[in-house]
């Protein structure tokens, strides 16, 4: 029997290339890559928001990584403080083109083993969705990218606002799957810093962005998106009867809809505990569930994310056939675009 591949879908990827528009343009909200050694930190408004190894912008580096974890492949996105929606539109036009294309030419190096994923120009997504559109085609056209990451709040809207259904109707069409991350301060909770931001908030975020998907009409309305989100899809799982509830109420929305709804979406199993595979592969399938490592942002997972699904298996929250679509395949089918 051949070897199944690993496939990890949620990594990060900082080129070192990248403009530095905070010493360009003065303004220090302008994402920054610092290395030092081995060592690299990103800052942002001067402060040190992240901080990794080399693998976080040595392609060679995150490969002899993979090597050492026995991961096969690794989709790779950007990290998500550079997703960046305040600032003036032409200059992050020019920003999100000069990322796509060097993780176009990280991916291009490095023999098969990293897929990439884009981000798009996120200003202007509150007038017209042109530019990141068609940066969207771009990534998976010219570039030869897997798909896009986005935000939980995009330029400040929800996933349901009015004014994204035409950036949404075009994924829907160009078939482009769609990574969804959270990122620092998008206000979900009351308390900055840690534990709060990392422990709740992005958890909460993610699970509102699910939650707009799933009852405020954008997968009814585009059935043909493949959307996943980051970290289990955050507080989603365990919030869901809950939400169910007040939706059936709120406007008609039945239980069965609902459910039939979130199982279209794809979540990775970045969750810590494999007892929580067990509601994960209820709300979603366990078709739908891919391996995460959030490498190298959390240290270590690239071996314990891989090491937390095989406890499943031995503890019976899931199967071993499960498991192995968990560890690789399903990854694979969530980024097919082929109809």
């Amino acid at each position: 029997m051949p070897q199944r591949q690993i496939v990890d879908i949620h990594a990060h990827l900082f080129p070192r290339n990248m403009p530095d528009l905070a010493e360009r343009t003065g303004d220090d909200r302008w994402p920054t890559l610092v290395v030092d050694g081995s060592e690299a930190k990103v800052y942002r408004c001067g402060i040190p928001v992240r901080k990794a190894g080399r693998t976080l912008w040595d392609v060679a580096a995150r490969i002899a990584a993979l090597d050492a974890a026995g991961v096969d492949r690794q989709v790779v996105s950007p990290v998500p403080v550079t997703l960046v929606d305040w600032a003036d539109p032409e200059l992050t036009i020019a920003w999100t083109r000069a990322q796509n294309e060097l993780l176009a030419e990280a991916v291009a190096g490095s023999g098969g083993r990293l897929v990439g994923l884009g981000a798009v120009p996120l200003p202007q997504l509150d007038k017209t969705p042109d530019a990141a559109v068609a940066e969207a085609a771009r990534i998976v056209g010219e570039l030869g990218l897997a798909g896009i990451e986005l935000p939980t709040l995009p330029a400040g809207r929800e996933f349901d606002d009015p004014f994204l259904r035409p950036f949404w109707a075009a994924v829907e069409q160009l078939r482009i799957p769609v990574f969804v991350h959270p990122t620092d301060g998008a206000g979900a909770i009351r308390r900055s810093g840690q534990p709060y931001e990392f422990g709740i908030g992005m958890l909460t975020d993610t699970a509102m962005a699910a939650t707009a998907l799933v009852f405020g009409g954008v997968l009814d309305r585009y059935p043909g998106l493949r959307i996943a989100l980051a970290h289990g899809c955050g507080a989603l799982p365990w919030a869901f009867p809950r939400i169910r509830l007040m939706a059936a109420a709120a406007n008609g929305t039945t239980p069965e809809r609902a459910d039939a709804l979130l199982r279209t979406l794809w979540a990775d199993a970045l969750v810590f505990d494999p007892e929580h595979l067990r509601l994960l592969g209820t709300r979603f399938g366990a078709g739908h569930l891919m391996l995460g490592t959030d490498d190298p942002i959390v240290p270590g997972q690239l071996t314990a994310a891989p090491a937390m699904v095989r406890e499943a298996v031995a503890s019976g929250v899931i199967s071993a056939a499960d498991a192995d679509g968990v560890l690789g395949a399903n990854a694979l089918d969530f980024l097919a675009r082929n109809p």
